[in-house]
């Protein structure tokens, strides 16, 4: 291969399937503000890969993979970075040998991570950082609820929360791995996955109920959020992958209660927009992860060419926190 292509995995979609194609293609030249980094790996998310997200138009073909870590190659003109600086941030196009970043979303890798915990944090942690700090306004003593705890997004968001002191309730369909996540903090495991919690979050919270929902499920277990919240609770919708985009809402909750209800997605905000909360995350979340506070949990990596077997494995949802995509030798 020339030194100027590379090879970069992509996803053609027909409205109802999807079909992935390794190819190559010209190397990406950075523009004022951007980064062209040599990826070494770049963490699989569960949205990219369901048409019902609407992240892919039917009968496009897109370069696929929103988060990865690797080595500035070249930066582009007054930027803060230098070439073989190590870096992490969210970026389209990841699944790549080489991928563009905008400066305002990429992150010192900190020097106690691996490739491949580094790869694991952007999307999801800055999610989180969103959900819980941002909008959830979660405080240390407060109690949250995350349906699907044991995603990559469930767990980070356990992480997090413990790092604030608040405490976490979690469902998941494998008792197995709520057993896991307890060992790291998890305070109640309800192994369910259906909307029949109620009674044990109330139990667990001494009938208060929770102060934050994180619903990576979708609508299904919605209406049993809304019972579990607490006076002035917050839930965030993040997910869907049980694919039910409509729920009821009780609106005498909604009202008494005075809940509030926010999504959490990048799809339709600006550049600007998603690097706002950037500073933020790199004051009060990147520290607990330089110091091991808080450590990325990646269950397996998959070399570059295995991107069909990284996406089985996690549409067989058997895994525990991240997958990741390795570019080349750690």
């Amino acid at each position: 291969m020339r030194n100027d292509t590379m090879r970069s995995w992509w996803m053609q979609t027909d409205g109802a399937h999807s079909a992935l194609e390794l190819r190559d293609g010209a190397l990406p030249v950075p523009g004022p503000g951007q980064l062209l980094v040599r990826m070494h790996a770049a963490g699989l998310n569960r949205g990219e890969f369901i048409l019902a997200h609407g992240l892919h138009k039917a009968g496009a073909a897109k370069a696929i993979g929103m988060e990865g870590a690797g080595e500035v190659a070249q930066a582009g003109a007054g930027s803060r970075f230098k070439a073989g600086d190590r870096v992490m941030g969210r970026c389209g196009g990841a699944f790549a040998e080489f991928a563009l970043m905008d400066e305002r979303e990429a992150l010192a890798v900190p020097a106690n991570l691996s490739w491949e915990q580094a790869a694991s944090v952007p999307l999801v942690f800055l999610v989180v950082h969103d959900m819980l700090v941002l909008q959830g306004r979660l405080r240390a003593g407060e109690w949250m609820l995350v349906n699907g705890v044991s995603s990559g997004v469930g767990v980070a968001a356990m992480q997090l929360a413990k790092a604030l002191g608040a405490r976490v309730i979690g469902t998941s369909g494998s008792a197995e791995k709520l057993s896991r996540l307890q060992a790291q903090g998890l305070d109640v495991g309800l192994c369910t996955r259906g909307a029949d919690f109620h009674d044990a979050v109330m139990k667990a919270t001494a009938d208060k109920g929770v102060n934050l929902v994180i619903n990576t499920v979708g609508g299904t277990v919605f209406a049993e959020d809304i019972r579990c919240m607490a006076f002035q609770g917050r839930l965030a919708t993040v997910g869907y992958v049980d694919g039910v985009l409509k729920a009821e809402i009780d609106l005498q909750a909604l009202h008494s209660k005075r809940l509030t209800l926010f999504g959490v997605s990048n799809k339709l905000r600006s550049p600007e927009q998603r690097a706002e909360g950037v500073p933020r995350f790199v004051a009060e979340v990147l520290p607990a992860l330089a110091d091991g506070r808080i450590q990325p949990l990646v269950d397996k990596v998959f070399p570059f060419e295995q991107l069909e077997q990284a996406k089985a494995a996690m549409e067989a949802n058997r895994h525990l926190g991240k997958l990741v995509l390795a570019m080349s030798p750690a």
